[in-house]
């Protein structure tokens, strides 16, 4: 019979399988990281990080070139983090208004991973993820 006592707190017979790293948690991370790309224009991830992000990048692209414009910047709000690129201009209106017209004619393949090497800490690859110039 397994010991009694409180849950998820550290001492006698506590926290024993408590999940580290939860679905949510990975998900609001990689919307973190889409934004970064969509305000800065690059962003250093590791390799299984970048797949997702590259993934999602292109979605966010592709929903530009959509002829409802309203509805595909609602969608794109819906995952994009409310963050100003400059004074009067969010995250959102910067991916319609000057990454979504420089990949028009494109399609698909709108982002490219340079590998940089292993991180020191834990030897995993690093990959620069950045638009497609």
């Amino acid at each position: 019979m397994p010991a009694q006592g409180r849950k998820n707190v550290h001492g006698k017979t506590g926290v024993r399988f408590k999940a580290a790293y939860t679905k949510s948690k990975y998900e609001n991370m990689l919307r973190n990281v889409v934004t970064d790309l969509i305000v800065h224009g690059h962003v250093k991830v590791t390799a299984a990080v970048a797949v997702d992000v590259v993934k999602e990048a292109d979605r966010l692209v592709t929903l530009t070139k959509s002829s409802d414009v309203m509805n595909a910047k609602r969608r794109a709000a819906a995952f994009v983090r409310n963050v100003k690129v400059s004074d009067d201009v969010n995250a959102v209106d910067h991916l319609f208004a000057v990454i979504g017209p420089k990949f028009a004619t494109r399609n698909g393949g709108y982002t490219t991973q340079v590998k940089l090497g292993n991180r020191r800490g834990d030897d995993a690859p690093i990959v620069l993820v950045a638009w497609v110039e």
